[in-house]
């Protein structure tokens, strides 16, 4: 039996034909459908772009590409209930408490910038099974930690999974999607979104039982259950893993292996194709440079009538280099660049103060009880935050990226001015502040929260999606790590008063999205 690396060569074709691009087809005399026929790396992006994937198998990639983000929501809010108990169980200091909450951020940044070129150097598949060993192995550590600086290495640890983990997920929900049409690469790249606000409400929800059920005397170790408890779905997702997973076609066509490029698509994307007989099939019969048209035509077995170099096909360039990062900056990507690094780190910002820093808000600056905390910020997570998300799926497709990425930043400043404002709430602006945060929420799942990864997903080709990917989430983790260090600072000084710092995030976003006319919907940077 074959490994997930080895592409399930040994399946069969499905029964199921379409027709496909006139590039990747080959008609009978009778006129019936048959087989595409693939000769090049642009050939299986024609059909993929067109068709997608298609399947059980599919939905399962897509529900384990999803359940690395549910890890990363889960492990990166798990503390965010726990850290008061943490904060008076280790004795922190305000710097301290940021610090126990920044180094997961300290360790993304790592695990971001090195994932993103080993995703495009070595592949999907083998980073996809590597990330959920540094969860468990995190989540029990963390749950076991005796002081802070043990606290610290494990979070770190956990940080360094979290980074790995995203490029490679968005990799795959991209790639394994058609570019236009239901469950397009927009729609699913989108879908990290509400699973990442389902995976912080289940978080919330596993306190909310812990905390009903557990004898008041023992709240103290509340957090480390919730923490260790991480390293459960992070196992079953390992598990399963090993069973539906393949390599990534697109990235197996781009290293020249299309013969492994062809047998993913028959047996995990359920597609009728076959690899021509004049095709280069292994990346043995393939070079790291463009090959040019008179090569491929002297190496075919029948004369060939002459056609335009374009119609040519080219063995790609590959990716997994680190001259990735230069081109990322290069004339063709550089304003697609800066902005979804505007995009990504405004709304972050934004994000880990408000969104992450949601139960120090209700407690420290509402002044409510630890059972108020919960709900509210289970309700919020799950319900706004997975709402809007969903949302966001839902019409990302009629109103373009740009379109909805602007109108959330414009929410979130209103929102977070209406919360500077009403200051300390009593009485019913309780019920106008929470209302507030989750507006925001809200306005983040579906808006900028969501379209971050569309930008740094959908604006690079194959050989560039994992570094560009890394690259963003890299820059996104180290203006985290100030983020999460000074809000705990600022709020313990200002109060209320922090929000109009805040505020300034989602405005300066607003204003980079409204310059830069860049949407990536539906654009296929494979054919630029």
């Amino acid at each position: 039996m074959n490994s997930p690396e080895s592409a399930g060569t040994s399946a069969h074709a499905p029964d199921k034909t379409d027709s496909g691009p006139t590039s990747a087809t080959e008609g009978t005399a009778s006129g019936t459908k048959s087989s595409r026929i693939i000769r090049s790396a642009s050939d299986i992006h024609s059909v993929l772009a067109e068709f997608g994937s298609q399947g059980t198998k599919t939905k399962a990639v897509i529900i384990l590409a999803l359940g690395g983000i549910f890890m990363d929501a889960y492990d990166f809010s798990s503390l965010a209930f726990g850290i008061t108990a943490i904060k008076e169980q280790f004795g922190l200091s305000g710097f301290m408490t940021g610090l126990v909450n920044a180094s997961i951020m300290v360790g993304a940044v790592i695990g971001a910038l090195f994932g993103g070129y080993l995703v495009d150097r070595f592949g999907r598949y083998k980073l996809f099974m590597a990330d959920m060993v540094f969860f468990v192995v995190a989540a029990i550590g963390c749950a076991v930690a005796p002081n802070e600086w043990v606290l610290i290495f494990f979070r770190f640890i956990m940080g360094i999974g979290v980074g790995l983990d995203l490029p490679v997920a968005m990799a795959f929900l991209a790639e394994f999607s058609k570019l236009k049409g239901k469950g397009n690469r927009s729609q699913r790249v989108n879908a990290w979104s509400p699973a990442w606000y389902i995976a912080t409400g289940i978080g919330y929800l596993v306190v909310l039982i812990i905390f009903v059920t557990l004898p008041y005397d023992q709240h103290a170790i509340l957090w480390r259950i919730v923490v260790g408890f991480g390293a459960v779905p992070a196992l079953i997702v390992l598990l399963v893993r090993r069973r539906y997973l393949a390599e990534s076609p697109e990235w197996l066509a781009n290293q020249g292996d299309l013969r492994a490029a062809v047998d993913v698509m028959r047996s995990h994307h359920n597609l009728d194709v076959r690899l021509a007989d004049d095709a280069k099939r292994s990346p043995s019969e393939s070079t790291d440079t463009v090959e040019s048209a008179d090569t491929i035509a002297n190496e075919t077995s029948t004369p060939q009538a002459p056609t335009s170099q374009a119609s040519q096909p080219q063995a790609p360039k590959r990716g997994g280099k680190w001259s990735g990062f230069a081109e990322l900056f290069a004339p063709q990507y550089r304003v697609r660049t800066i902005v979804a690094l505007c995009v990504s780190v405004f709304s972050t910002f934004g994000y880990n103060a408000v969104a992450y820093g949601t139960p120090l808000i209700i407690t420290t600056l509402f002044h409510q009880t630890p059972l108020v905390t919960i709900i509210a910020s289970l309700v919020i997570n799950l319900g706004f935050g997975a709402i809007g998300g969903l949302l966001g799926m839902t019409i990302v497709n009629r109103f373009g990226t740009r379109r909805i990425t602007l109108v959330g930043f414009a929410i979130q400043a209103v929102a977070l001015a209406l919360l500077a404002i009403v200051g300390i709430p009593t009485g019913a602006l309780v019920l106008v502040s929470v209302a507030m945060l989750a507006a925001f929420v809200f306005a983040q799942a579906g808006g900028p929260g969501a379209n971050l990864m569309n930008y740094a997903t959908l604006s690079y080709p194959t050989r560039l999606r994992g570094i560009g990917i890394g690259f963003n989430q890299s820059v996104l983790r180290a203006f985290s790590i100030v983020s999460l260090i000074m809000f705990p600072i600022l709020a313990g000084s200002m109060g209320t008063g922090v929000f109009w710092i805040v505020a300034c995030a989602p405005l300066a976003g607003a204003i980079a999205v409204g310059i830069v006319k860049w949407d990536p919907t539906a654009k296929d940077v494979e054919e630029e």
